[in-house]
């Protein structure tokens, strides 16, 4: 036995990449010429994930256009001044707003999966966003002949297709991404937002057998765009309750930032399922400094205190760029701490008697 590692999803795009999707944007280059530079660089994501070591890796979301608004990619009846999203520096990200129904996915996450899959000699993980992130898109006012009960039917069997997909294409696993969780404490401090996001993830999760449940992860972090957070200083406490409340085998929690760690983890000892594993976070994508393996190992050592070293994996906190145009992390750095952290699991493993 030893202790599973593995990525969170984004890795910051090629510059070439991030110019081709400002001239796609402008009009001055085809769907054509825009699909030939991503699949170029997710080649070159994936053979530099597999360099690592890394014995999962994911697609690095070199197609996606951001990890939470891939699905609507096209979808015609939107409105761009929907929810936004404040980063503690001061800049914002801005949801669509949906204008009319019926709601439908226009792309779903297998696509990218089975792109990776033809170049990936290691088994790739897919990420998909949260039924309850894209439920954000229903506008406060009723849609006329469309109705918020209808929208969430439709949204559930949506979110359902997105995983299933992914899982009858040969996922690893799916990690559904989950940020807005811990920023809905911060718009609702009595915790009723976090519950109704929830209680929505789980009906989609209620469609899933136990075994696929399995194969199933959830992502929370405080965001991580621009080299800034949205809800870092919301208490753990108040939200990783709850959070083990969703039905899935794996759960993905950044750590390697968080102000006070041994609170955290002793919070995840008392609250986790006994059939959860607990991927803590240990590297920092919005740090600059790349971690030293031995940092990474002392992390994992000090969660392995909490969470029993079978059901303990670890991860990166956040995705590196999980919107296609942040580029304050390089490429090298990235690849870097995800060597880290590889080297100093291994190292964990080893120290644990478990390599």
């Amino acid at each position: 036995m030893t202790i599973p590692t593995e990525p969170i999803g984004s890795i910051p795009r090629p510059g070439y990449l991030v110019e081709a999707l400002g001239e796609y944007a402008a009009g001055r280059l085809d769907a054509d010429g825009l699909g030939e530079l991503q699949e170029k660089a997710l080649v070159e994501t994936i053979k530099r994930l597999e360099e690592t070591g890394s014995p999962v890796i994911t697609d690095g979301e070199q197609g996606k256009p951001s990890f939470a608004t891939y699905p609507l990619a096209g979808l015609a009846s939107l409105a761009p001044d929907g929810v936004v999203i404040p980063f503690a520096d001061g800049h914002t990200r801005q949801l669509p707003k949906l204008t009319a129904g019926p709601f439908r996915y226009q792309t779903y996450a297998d696509t990218y999966l089975r792109e990776a899959k033809k170049h990936a000699t290691k088994p790739v993980k897919q990420a998909v966003i949260a039924a309850s992130a894209i439920g954000l898109v229903y506008p406060g006012e009723e849609l006329s002949g469309y109705d918020k009960e209808q929208f969430i039917a439709d949204l559930v069997n949506e979110a359902e297709t997105d995983i299933r997909r992914s899982l009858d294409a040969g996922a690893d696993s799916v990690q559904i991404d989950f940020t807005e969780g811990r920023l809905s404490l911060k718009l609702d401090p009595s915790g009723g937002l976090l519950q109704s996001f929830v209680e929505l993830n789980n009906a989609v999760l209620d469609r899933f057998s136990e075994e696929e449940r399995k194969r199933i992860g959830v992502h929370t972090c405080p965001g991580g765009d621009q080299d800034s957070v949205h809800s870092l200083d919301v208490d753990y406490a108040e939200l990783l309750p709850t959070l083990f409340k969703l039905k899935v085998g794996n759960v993905y929690v950044q750590m390697a930032s968080e102000a006070d760690p041994e609170r955290a983890l002793r919070v995840i000892a008392e609250h986790a399922g006994p059939e959860q594993r607990i991927f803590v976070g240990v590297t920092d994508p919005i740090d600059p400094r790349v971690e030293t393996a031995e940092e990474v190992r002392d992390r994992v050592l000090r969660a392995a205190q909490f969470i029993p070293p079978d059901r303990l994996g670890t991860c990166d906190d956040c995705g590196f760029s999980p919107f296609a145009d942040d580029t304050s992390t390089s490429r090298e750095t990235a690849f870097a701490k995800i060597s880290a952290r590889v080297e100093g699991t291994r190292l964990a493993a080893e120290a644990l008697g478990l390599g």
